[in-house]
């Protein structure tokens, strides 16, 4: 006999992986946007062929919000949301075991995180009216009335602290610790948690972050899966209604940008390790930058097509230098770092970084050839609808057109703006955001 945990389980685990109806060619996805009376902005895409529901709650509240002394407080804050409920209205207090079986027994799950810019909160469910209705008022729960519970706390502390200690001992941690540092200088998202920094946060800053920012006004809610217009309103009114009103919601304190580097920086450091971890880069480009198209496409080609990449041929093909190498960009509300990262033998490390080097001026100065543009074209469309086969990934992509204010259509036009990328406009663009001459460059490994 099939029991309910069995069922909801399968029918999650086939939504994560199964198509969610969408043509070959792509149709047109229609996103629903609306802005709620307390201010939030809700983007709903309808999707009636699997009995489920994905949420994603995103507010200004990720790590670059943090204070300098204060690093990792966006971070625990999620993580501690989700320890406990406090008892409000009748309702009797969760600890986190007990919260952690009244999902099981849903068959649903709901948690927080925080990254650069944002902190998230995820609700996925199956849409049976009676579990569907049971899920979002847990959920709103967690949401708006978290405990707090002073020993959990503590106990996640050290054991983050310990977590941390370890990773130090490790030489790629290491490697991407000095990396950002210099890439980002005195920038949030250059900021490192460290065991002293956890130490400065207390209870009551747990608190007082969630207060300060997790409210009605500064969401951004993003739903896909089978609810009407009607039924998604109605739940987002539902999952903020326990979060402080709206009504002293004063902007947000301008964070500053991130400052380009004025000359190179070169860190020798010194690891007993087989191989050596090299990473070279500087601050890239913001979300916004109207030539996001040209360095996606230009990337693909320098250094994160894989085996079709420029220095991978390079680096690895024509010189054996390294079995990995690669690039990318990692743009957000502020410049996020560019970053060209590979491992080689310590005796090795000199010439693969000059290599890495004189491939990343080249193509900086010349751009793209034809071919290798047309080659990262078809790989792109060819494997966008990878990106759209599940409520989770489709999730994804809605969130990040409401986080980064893009176009609803977006996603329906983005195989023709890459299709439409022309080898001029990645040069004039690298040319742009990237200075080969000043640039971070860190090896970590040898003597």
């Amino acid at each position: 006999m099939t029991t309910f945990k069995q069922w909801a389980s399968s029918v999650l685990a086939a939504a994560a992986v199964g198509l969610l109806g969408l043509p070959p060619a792509l149709a047109a996805i229609p996103i629903q946007h609306w802005t709620q009376a307390g201010g939030a902005q809700v983007y709903l895409v309808e999707s009636p062929h699997i009995p489920m529901l994905d949420v994603q709650l995103d507010f200004d509240a990720g790590s670059r919000r943090d204070p300098a002394r204060q690093a990792g407080l966006a971070s625990v804050t999620a993580l501690m949301a989700g320890k406990g409920v406090a008892a409000r209205g009748g309702e009797p207090a969760l600890d986190e075991n007990q919260l952690g079986e009244a999902w099981a027994d849903l068959g649903a799950s709901f948690g927080g995180s925080a990254g650069s810019d944002r902190m998230s909160f995820n609700l996925r469910t199956l849409t049976e009216p009676d579990l569907l209705k049971k899920s979002v008022h847990l959920a709103a729960r967690e949401l708006g009335e978290p405990a707090w519970p002073e020993d959990v706390w503590r106990r996640e502390r050290e054991r983050i602290s310990a977590s941390i200690r370890e990773s130090r001992t490790r030489p790629g941690t290491l490697a991407g610790l000095a990396f950002s540092q210099a890439v980002y200088g005195a920038h949030p998202y250059g900021y490192e948690t460290t065991p002293e920094s956890l130490a400065r946060i207390g209870v009551a800053d747990l608190r007082a972050r969630h207060a300060d920012f997790i409210r009605p006004c500064r969401a951004k809610l993003s739903l896909v899966g089978a609810v009407t217009r009607a039924q998604a309103d109605a739940i987002v009114t539902q999952l903020l209604a326990r979060l402080p009103p709206s009504a002293d919601c004063a902007p947000l304190p301008a964070v500053p940008e991130v400052a380009p580097l004025t000359a190179p920086v070169d860190e020798r450091i010194a690891f007993d390790s087989a191989q050596a971890q090299v990473l070279i880069g500087q601050p890239g480009y913001k979300r916004s930058d109207p030539d996001f198209f040209a360095l996606l496409v230009g990337n693909h080609i320098l250094g994160g097509g894989g085996f079709t990449s420029r220095l991978t041929t390079q680096v690895r093909e024509q010189r054996g230098l390294s079995y990995s190498v690669y690039s990318y960009f990692a743009p957000g509300l502020h410049a996020g770092a560019f970053t060209l990262g590979l491992q080689t033998r310590p005796d090795q490390a000199a010439i693969a970084v000059e290599v890495a080097r004189q491939v990343l001026r080249d193509f900086v100065a010349q751009g793209p050839t034809e071919a290798e543009l047309q080659a990262a074209k078809d790989n792109l469309i060819g494997g966008f609808p990878l990106r759209l086969d599940s409520n989770r990934k489709l999730l994804d992509n809605v969130a990040n057109i409401a986080w980064n204010d893009l176009p609803l259509d977006y996603l329906e036009h983005w195989s023709e703006r890459v299709r439409a990328v022309s080898a001029a406009e990645i040069k004039t663009a690298f040319q742009r955001v990237l200075q080969p001459e000043r640039m971070v460059t860190v090896v970590l490994g040898g003597r």
